[in-house]
This record gives C-alpha cells, sequence and structure tokens, in this order.
C-alpha cells in the first residue's frame, strides 16, 4: 500500500511540473477534416494567435480519413503530455460509437475534451425551380409520392444524412438518400434538381441561393442563424422540437494534466472573443464557441446519446 501511494504521489508531482513547464515544444493539431473546411478556417485562425500566446508554433495537419475517425484515433493513443490535439465534430466524437463495431477509440473514455470552437447550424435546401416554398410543403410533397424524392448528404453517416434521417422519422417520410463526395457536390445537385432536397452547410449553399438556384427553408438549431436571420429555424416551420447542430471543438488525450486542459481552454476562449477572430469566423458562415472544457464534454456526452436511436433505426454500420 505505501509503495502504490508512493507512486500515486510520484505521479501527481510529475503532472504538476509538465504543467508548469508547458509548452516547451511545438504542439500538433490534427483537423478532422479537409483543407478549407467550415472546420479547418476556425482552427487556423486560432492556431495562427496561439503561438504568440503560448511561444511556440502550433502546426495545423489536416486528416480527413474515415470521417475523421483516423485524426481522433491517433490523438486517443498519442503520450497524455498535452501535445497533441484534434479538432473534430459530431462524427468521430459523437456518432462513430454508434457506426463503426470496431471502433479503435472511445471519445468519452479515451479523449479528454478542450473547448468547443465552433458551430453551424444545417440548412434545409430545395431546387428553386421546385415551387416548394416552406417546411410543410416540402414535407406534403414527399408524402404525395413517396420514393419518387431524393436527399444529397455529405457522405454516409454524416450531420447532414443523419439531420434528414432524423426529419424522415419524425415526420415518417420516404426520401431516398444519396451521398456526395464533399459540400460543393452536394449542393450542386439540389441547384440542378438532381436531388429534391438536402440539409448542407450554410456555407455550401448560400452561393446558389445567390445565384437564385436553390431556396432554403429553413435552419436545423433552436435558433435563427445570424448568416442567414430571415430563414426560419425547424420548430419556426413546424417540426416541433427539431435540433441538429454541426459543432466542433477540440480534443486531447485522457489523462493530459488539467492544468494544461485549462490553459488551453483559456486561450482559446480569449482568442475567440477578439471581434476581428469573430467576424473571421463569422465571414467563413460559422460561429465562435465559448464555455469551459467541462461544458463540451457534457455537450459531446448528451450528443453521443441523442443521436444513437437515429442512427439505429437507420441501420446503418460503416465497417
Amino acid at each position: 500500500m505505501n509503495r502504490l501511494l508512493a507512486f500515486v504521489a510520484l505521479a501527481l508531482v510529475a503532472g504538476l511540473a509538465q504543467a508548469q513547464t508547458w509548452p516547451s515544444k511545438p504542439i500538433r493539431i490534427l483537423v478532422a477534416s479537409t483543407a478549407g473546411s467550415s472546420i479547418d478556417i476556425p482552427i487556423r485562425v486560432i492556431a495562427d494567435r496561439l503561438k504568440d500566446r503560448i511561444g511556440q508554433p502550433v502546426v495545423v495537419e489536416n486528416r480527413p480519413q474515415a470521417g475523421g475517425t483516423v485524426a481522433t484515433s491517433e490523438v486517443a493513443k498519442a503520450a497524455p503530455d498535452g501535445y497533441t490535439y484534434v479538432m473534430g465534430f459530431n462524427g468521430p466524437f459523437a456518432n462513430a460509437p454508434h457506426l463503426f463495431s470496431k471502433l479503435p477509440y472511445d471519445p468519452l473514455k479515451d479523449l479528454a475534451p478542450v473547448a468547443l470552437v465552433s458551430g453551424a447550424p444545417f440548412a434545409l435546401g430545395v431546387p428553386a425551380s421546385s415551387g416548394i416554398n416552406s417546411v410543410k410543403e416540402l414535407v406534403e410533397r414527399i408524402r404525395s409520392q413517396p420514393g419518387r424524392f431524393n436527399y444529397s448528404s455529405l457522405g454516409n453517416g454524416s450531420g447532414t444524412h443523419l439531420t434528414m434521417e432524423m426529419l424522415k422519422t419524425m415526420e415518417k417520410l420516404f426520401i431516398v438518400h444519396i451521398p456526395y463526395v464533399g459540400g460543393p457536390a452536394a449542393a450542386q445537385a439540389v441547384a440542378t434538381g438532381e436531388v429534391q432536397a438536402a440539409f448542407l452547410p450554410p456555407a455550401v449553399l448560400l452561393p446558389h441561393v445567390t445565384a437564385g438556384r436553390v431556396k432554403l427553408l429553413a435552419v436545423t438549431t433552436k435558433e435563427r442563424f445570424a448568416v442567414i436571420p430571415d430563414v426560419p429555424t425547424m420548430q419556426e416551420a413546424g417540426v416541433k422540437d427539431f435540433d441538429a447542430d454541426g459543432w466542433s471543438g477540440l480534443m486531447t488525450r485522457a489523462g493530459t494534466p488539467p492544468d494544461i486542459i485549462a490553459r488551453m481552454n483559456r486561450e482559446v476562449n480569449a482568442i475567440m472573443a477578439d471581434p476581428e477572430v469573430r467576424e473571421r469566423f463569422a465571414k467563413a458562415q460559422v460561429r465562435t464557441g465559448s464555455g469551459s472544457a467541462a461544458d463540451f464534454g457534457a455537450l459531446v456526452a448528451s450528443e453521443t446519446k441523442r443521436w444513437g436511436p437515429v442512427i439505429r433505426w437507420t441501420g446503418l454500420r460503416l465497417d
């Protein structure tokens, strides 16, 4: 027992010493998405400011493979020393445990939340040529022609896929899923009428809205999105209790000293509070995050629980 207590005490002292000298080398942030995405842009804005605040280089690397699970798995197996992070989103953090039977990590056990960084609702778009002007009209049209309507998404198991599946379960609809590679292709399919609807990031739909080829019917969060304030929420459009958000944030390896996580959380939140940074996020058509590491952890846990039934209903597995 005395040896065990001595070991615990030694570990605590070592962790405290590590936290006090951190950072003494460059920080790595793996991005679970492609370069230029709505997840990549915010973290690069933060990384550019973070290097000056902590006095060390911050290296950002894109690892979009397997829906972001490759990047997340690497961080889940990294040393718990506060030098390796993953900028991820709903998919690898909350949905993956329900989609993969052999996921090489457990987000709630192998990762430690650091900070909620950004978010944006999905926007429900239809071809402008469809003549559909409301969510109610879309639902009625799909019901009257079951199986004849298609929708695009960013891929199997993506938030854009699961959000439409949630609408299908709530409204008892039959609409066929067609996954595309990337947001531009999925949005183009809506604009040309190749598909009849889609929940997609506003950023990829808005150029088509401006060109008069896509009409936005609603956004998926409980509150309207500041970038498109005239577009109602799904709840305002008549779908009770509808809520889906495309959030993203930073995680690191579980076991990382709490003082390091708290420092990173403070730095990231301070950077996001800067008006210039908020403006850059807005130009990327995402909102800035906020809150403690514990707040972000609670969000991940609640989202994991909430989306499980939807994924099980679809019967979708990715391995």
